[in-house]
């Protein structure tokens, strides 16, 4: 086994990223959830309503595609850990792919005119394609947070930027994308998407250009180890953080898949759409979009297409409360983080945010206002979780370098990674498994009543569990805020003395 001794780092303390670096890494993830949330939220309907593939064909591809695509994430990170420039490890796969993942992203959303099986090929081949091109960005984007600073305060604060640009990209595709189509196409969505996907490319692929150029790799191991993937692997199952971790981030994505899968059918069949309806009038909502509606066209320019009907009117809304109010807890992240630890903070927000999932299960079908009010506490309090979960794995790569005295950054956040794709797997299909043991039929104008409650069971008690459980798993995690400081000192020390 070859070995040689790294340059040496600065000390920990030195590590202060500028907001620059930090504002420039965060649109790397703006520009990646442009295209992620995409997927994850309206592929399917783009597949079947737009263009023109059967339910079952759509779901085949999906399927097929999302299995491949989580497993090729750890070969990416094998890849990723054994690149070797003048950039560093990470860096350069965000210059690489830049041009391409915007070009997939625009092609995966086209519609040229081919007949059914063309069509079935065509979105196959852009969909897998474009998988691939996102987990050869997006694992060493995620992997690159590890190695800018060895200054744990740092690091919470740089998940914090990183995660309000989530939320950003987040907001803008669960709120604003069909608007975004509508306007974009003139009512044609086959060419608002295109021309939608179009902008998000263009802004896509500046944005990782920028993260690309605005951040500089500084976490070198102390010895840099030629290891096979085997003694990779030997070191992760090793790493109890890493396991423990490893499970959280299952069950907090299939909690999440599960919860936003399902409350479309819950605003659609369990709450009154008198009383929603209702609720837009009384806040003022309605008044809002007719004003602005007045506007635009006093201006000689298209009206907002916001959707018509209550229901899907109101939902938006929900989702929309939800964002802005997880963008408001990331900023109270930091603060805490760094006083408390980032384990008792994630563990307690964790716990307080899904006590207001759970209590979906005890609101009337009338009661919108509460409805409302439980997310935006739930939204504020699962903020405050979003960027520690990832600044602990970048703790967990830390933690097996300190062990082990090896570096294998990109292949722990490709497991993590590949936990994420598989929880939100586990909980999309847990969604459709529950409407189908309590009977749903898209048919029905009305769905009978054991449905409608299992429903509401479904995104309250079923979807609040994998969060408890993940609470209790976090009681196992051994990194607190006093291991934190011991990791970073000792880290520290060795890189300055391989320096000598």
């Amino acid at each position: 086994m070859t070995q040689a001794i790294a340059q040496a780092a600065p000390p920990a303390s030195a590590h202060k990223l500028s907001v620059v670096e930090k504002v420039g890494y965060s649109l790397g993830d703006l520009a990646a959830n442009l295209i992620f949330q995409t997927l994850v939220t309206f592929l399917a309907f783009f597949y079947t309503d737009v263009y023109g593939i059967s339910a079952g064909k759509a779901a085949m591809i999906m399927a097929a595609g999302g299995i491949f695509g989580a497993f090729f994430t750890p070969v990416m990170g094998v890849i990723a850990d054994r690149t070797n420039t003048r950039w560093g490890k990470f860096r350069p796969w965000l210059l690489w792919t830049s041009i391409p993942f915007g070009a997939l992203a625009l092609l995966a959303f086209s519609t040229p005119d081919f007949d059914e099986n063309g069509k079935v090929i065509y979105a196959f081949a852009t969909y897998i394609l474009l998988l691939v091109i996102y987990a050869a960005n997006n694992l060493p984007y995620s992997a690159l947070s590890g190695v800018l600073t060895g200054n744990m305060a740092e690091r919470n604060s740089l998940s914090a930027y990183r995660f309000v640009a989530v939320m950003v990209a987040q907001f803008i595709i669960q709120v604003l994308l069909l608007p975004l189509v509508l306007i974009l196409g003139d009512g044609d969505k086959a060419v608002g998407f295109h021309n939608t996907m179009l902008v998000f490319s263009i802004t896509g692929t500046i944005f990782f250009l920028i993260a690309f150029i605005t951040t500089k790799e500084r976490i070198l191991p102390v010895v840099e180890t030629r290891n096979s993937v085997a003694q990779d692997l030997s070191d992760l199952f090793k790493n109890i953080p890493w396991i423990i971790m490893l499970i959280v981030t299952i069950l907090v994505f299939v909690t999440l898949a599960l919860k936003g899968g399902m409350y479309i059918f819950y605003f659609e069949n369990y709450l009154s759409e008198a009383h929603l309806a209702q609720f837009l009038d009384d806040i003022g909502f309605n008044g809002f979009i007719a004003g602005l509606n007045s506007l635009l066209t006093s201006m000689g320019l298209s009206e907002f297409q916001w959707p018509k009907d209550a229901p899907t009117s109101t939902f938006s809304l929900f989702n929309g409360c939800g964002i802005i109010m997880m963008i408001i807890g990331i900023g109270f992240s930091k603060n805490l983080a760094d006083k408390f630890g980032k384990r008792n903070v994630f563990a307690a927000a964790l716990f307080v945010s899904t006590l207001f999932v759970f209590a979906f299960n005890f609101y009337a079908a009338e009661s919108i206002g509460i409805v409302f009010v439980s997310q935006i506490l739930h939204g504020f309090f699962y903020g405050i979780t979003i960027p520690l979960l990832w600044a602990m794995i970048a703790d967990v790569a830390d933690y097996s370098e300190w062990k082990n005295n090896r570096r294998a950054t990109a292949i722990i956040f490709s497991a993590m990674i590949l936990g994420l794709k598989l929880g939100l797997t586990i909980g999309g299909s847990l969604g459709a498994a529950l409407l189908a043991h309590y009977g749903y039929d898209a048919a029905l104008d009305v769905q009978n009543a054991e449905t409608i409650e299992g429903i509401k069971t479904a995104v309250s008690v079923f979807a609040s569990l994998p969060f408890f459980i993940a609470v209790g798993c976090m009681f196992f995690y051994a990194i607190n805020k006093t291991l934190e400081s011991q990791i970073e000192a000792d880290l520290n020390s060795r890189r300055q003395a391989a320096g000598r």
